[in-house]
């Protein structure tokens, strides 16, 4: 994840939710892409701070430290030094053709060269792992595709070099929608006060967004005909409640929306209630934090390197004897 904006409930449930239950099936690495938020400028000060937050809650949310490994991608140099290696592999028509990029083109004057090779240091961060696995939401998999479009391009290039990394992703709660407008994914940089709720907003202003969120005219829920406000308010629920359809179907069917946003936001704010107050014990505990990142990036520097030291020998690049 990349450590700007805030956090929200959205991000925990399409993917930092799903990676705490799987961490212990693999050998896993959670990466803190700070390189790819300053695609687009980011006050310094903000970032440094955003960076810290943001390991704390993957803490606090259950990634153990342990197990796992926490790390900040430009803690580990060979991020970059992969990225440019793969760079000259890339063809342009690959990256002009991504639908982020052609949306977040749209929306500026000028576009950095950061945010057309977004998606090859992306490959970088997964490729220079050989990771087999890589647990992310349905807006990424075309990213993944074109990882592995890269990697087999290098592949044939060079002789087998890289895996081919494998997407996964979670059964519920994998795209969470805006409260404003159910119709928009919930992101962490959409404008509002009211559109996303944030992991560390206070019980009283998660239930202010939630009430408000947006419904439609129907006197209740109708499971037959189900706007996209509603289904995304059931759809919060069930993901954090862990309920069946048909418990679903049981429980709300008739509900007018007042109670259903209550009910909504009392399940959000109790789900919410012990990943805040292990963040507060988390961030409290001095130099807890750095010392995590510090030992994640220890961990993995020596993988990076023989990945970027093997691109090097399959390239004909420089390698001392």
């Amino acid at each position: 994840m990349q450590p700007s904006g805030n956090l929200h409930i959205g991000n925990y449930l399409g993917a930092l939710k799903n990676w705490v239950r799987i961490q212990s099936d693999y050998e896993a690495i959670f990466c803190i892409v700070d390189m790819h938020a300053v695609t687009v400028y980011q006050n310094p000060d903000e970032l440094r701070a955003k960076i810290r937050e943001l390991a704390a809650l993957y803490l606090a949310a259950g990634i153990d430290p342990k197990q796992s490994t926490i790390m900040v991608q430009s803690a580990v140099p060979a991020h970059a030094e992969l990225c440019w290696m793969l760079t000259c592999v890339t063809p342009v028509g690959w990256l002009q053709r991504m639908t982020q990029f052609k949306a977040k083109a749209a929306e500026q004057e000028t576009v950095g060269d950061g945010l057309l090779q977004y998606p090859v240091l992306m490959a970088a961060d997964i490729l220079l792992y050989q990771a087999a696995i890589v647990p992310v939401g349905e807006d990424q998999t075309q990213h993944l595709e074109l990882t592995r479009d890269i990697a087999q391009r290098f592949n044939s290039l060079y002789g087998e070099t890289f895996v081919m990394p494998e997407t996964s992703l979670p059964s519920v709660g994998a795209r969470i929608m805006g409260l404003d407008d159910p119709t928009k994914k919930m992101s962490k940089s959409a404008p509002g006060s009211g559109h996303a709720v944030a992991l560390l907003d206070p019980p009283a202003t998660i239930r202010k967004k939630i009430m408000r969120a947006t419904t439609d005219s129907a006197p209740g829920v109708d499971f037959d005909v189900l706007s996209p406000g509603v289904a995304n308010l059931l759809g919060i629920f069930q993901a954090f409640s862990g309920w069946d359809d048909a418990q679903m179907r049981a429980h709300f069917s008739g509900m007018r929306y007042g109670e259903l946003k209550k009910q909504v936001a009392d399940m959000v704010i109790a789900n919410l209630e012990p990943l805040q107050k292990r963040y507060n014990e988390i961030v409290s505990e001095k130099g807890y934090v750095d010392a995590v990142l510090r030992e994640g990036a220890e961990r993995v520097t020596p993988i990076a390197n023989a990945t970027v030291e093997l691109v090097k020998r399959r390239m004909g690049l420089y390698t001392p004897c």
